[in-house]
C-alpha cells in the first residue's frame, strides 16, 4: 500500500477509535513520524494531506526538513526525541514544538535560543510513566519547578504533556501508563490555570487505540504510515 493509502486507513482507524471511546470526532490529531524515512516520503505524505510530522534526531530533522519547510508552509515539525542543550539552536530554527522537555536546563535553553531567533516555540513536558527508556520527568516536584520557570519566559509556549508507554503486550501496563499522564494533566491544569495543558501526546502505531480510549489528543504514528524503518 502507498503512504497515501496508509494515511487514509490510519485516519479511519483514529475516527473509529474516537467513536468507540465516545470522543468527539476530530479530537485526536495525527502526527506522522518520519524518522529514518527520506524527504521524498515526507513529500508524498504532504501531498496526501498530512501536515504534522515528528522527528527524533536533530541532525536528521534539520537535513530533511530544512528545504521542505521552506517550500511547504503548511508543514509543521515537532521534535519528539531526546534533546541535548548544545543542539537546541539548530532545532529551534525549524521546529514549531519540542515535545521532549525533560529538565529545567533544557527549557531555559529553548527560551534563550527562541529569543535569539525572535520566535515562539511550543513545548510539551515529557513524563516518565513506566516506559523502558529513562527519558522524562519521574519526579512531580522537579516537573513543577520547571513549569514554574515559564512565568519568566516569553518565547516558550506550554502545550501539554507527552509520554511513551512501555513496549509490552500487557495492555493493562500500557493503559496504566496513559492513565497516569491523564491524572497529571488534571493536576497541572488545576495547579496552573493560566497555562495550556490541553495536548496529551501519547500513543504510537502499536498502542494508539488504547491511548485514544484513555484520552490522547495526539498520536505519533510512524510504521503504520511509512512502513518499517530501514
Amino acid at each position: 500500500m502507498s503512504i497515501a493509502d496508509n494515511l487514509e486507513r490510519m485516519r479511519e482507524r483514529i475516527a473509529e477509535a474516537e467513536l468507540r471511546s465516545g470522543r468527539k470526532a476530530g479530537s485526536v490529531s495525527l502526527m506522522a513520524v518520519s524518522k529514518f524515512h527520506p524527504a521524498e516520503e515526507v513529500i508524498e505524505a504532504l501531498k496526501a494531506g498530512q501536515t504534522l510530522f515528528g522527528e527524533n534526531r536533530v541532525q536528521e530533522a534539520t537535513e530533511k526538513f530544512g528545504a521542505i519547510l521552506g517550500e511547504h508552509s503548511e508543514a509543521h515539525l515537532h521534535l519528539i526525541g531526546s534533546l541535548q542543550r548544545n543542539k537546541v539552536a539548530k532545532i529551534a530554527a525549524i521546529a514549531s514544538c519540542i515535545q521532549s522537555v525533560d529538565r529545567a536546563e533544557l527549557l531555559a535553553e529553548i527560551e534563550r535560543q527562541a529569543a535569539l531567533l525572535g520566535r515562539e516555540i511550543g513545548v510539551l513536558f515529557e513524563i516518565h510513566t513506566g516506559e523502558d527508556s529513562k527519558a522524562g520527568y519521574a519526579d512531580r516536584d522537579e516537573l513543577f519547578r520547571s513549569i514554574d520557570l515559564l512565568d519568566t519566559m516569553t518565547h516558550v509556549r506550554c502545550g501539554g504533556l507527552m509520554t511513551m508507554a512501555p513496549f509490552t503486550s500487557d495492555t493493562d501496563a500500557v493503559r496504566s501508563s496513559f492513565r497516569s499522564l491523564v491524572r497529571l494533566q488534571e493536576e497541572c491544569g488545576s495547579r496552573y490555570p493560566s497555562l495550556d495543558f490541553s495536548v496529551l501526546s501519547m500513543g504510537m502505531s502499536a498502542d494508539f487505540e488504547i491511548a485514544i480510549a484513555e484520552g490522547s489528543t495526539l498520536v505519533r504514528i510512524g510504521t503504520a504510515i511509512f512502513g518499517e524503518r530501514t
